[in-house]
């Protein structure tokens, strides 16, 4: 029996994948999203600073270095958006980090096994794997698509990618816990808040670009 908490993760899912591929079709839609979860993440992550920290130099400090992260991204992001061979690279990384959050929650699900870490304690060995091994899959699937070529480089691109962005979800995973919630807001039903999908995201498309530009 299917809960009812994964079937809002579904339909999430769905839509989530949809606004994907508007993103990437048309530009207002682009600048429009990336307003929406900037403003959110922002928002969200203020929140948690607030729980974390009392001290409000270390509260303002923190948050400014978060706009200016998140001011930046965005307009990279954007700007990367206006040039096709670099859009192709930016929304293969972007596919790449979403598959690996499915991944790891597929492979998790059906395989569970050993605990990876106390800071996220659904996070498995398993899932980790099926991170990497479905981000992989997707960039090269998505590059292949795109240029018709094919190269074991682009699986080193996948490989930091994936690593990158479960880094960057178990570090909001340790935020999370210490100021003891589970997530960020209840903005995408069965998912969570915007950071809860985004947290993966920040790390994993810088992290894979720069193998790219390493390896390439």
């Amino acid at each position: 029996m299917i809960s009812q908490n994964l079937k809002k993760r579904f339909y999430t899912s769905i839509a989530l994948l949809i606004i994907f591929f508007l993103i990437f079709e048309f530009s207002y839609i682009l600048v429009l999203s990336l307003l929406i979860l900037g403003v959110l993440s922002i928002i969200e992550f203020a929140g948690i600073i607030k729980k974390l920290f009392k001290n409000k130099y270390y509260n303002f400090f923190l948050n400014f270095f978060w706009i200016i992260f998140i001011f930046s991204y965005c307009f990279l992001f954007f700007f990367f958006s206006n040039f096709i061979q670099l859009k192709i690279i930016l929304f293969s990384l972007l596919l790449g980090c979403i598959a690996s959050d499915i991944g790891g929650f597929i492979v998790g699900k059906i395989f569970k096994g050993p605990k990876l870490t106390k800071v996220s304690p659904n996070k498995t060995f398993s899932g980790a794997i099926g991170s990497i091994l479905f981000s992989c899959v997707a960039i090269s699937i998505s590059i292949f698509y795109f240029t018709n070529t094919l190269s074991y480089k682009i699986i080193i691109v996948g490989v930091a990618t994936s690593v990158a962005c479960q880094i960057g979800d178990l570090f909001f995973s340790f935020l999370k816990r210490k100021v003891k919630i589970k997530d960020t807001s209840n903005f995408l039903p069965g998912h969570g808040g915007i950071l809860d999908r985004l947290d993966g995201i920040f790390l994993g498309i810088p992290f894979g670009y720069i193998t790219l530009i390493l390896f390439y």
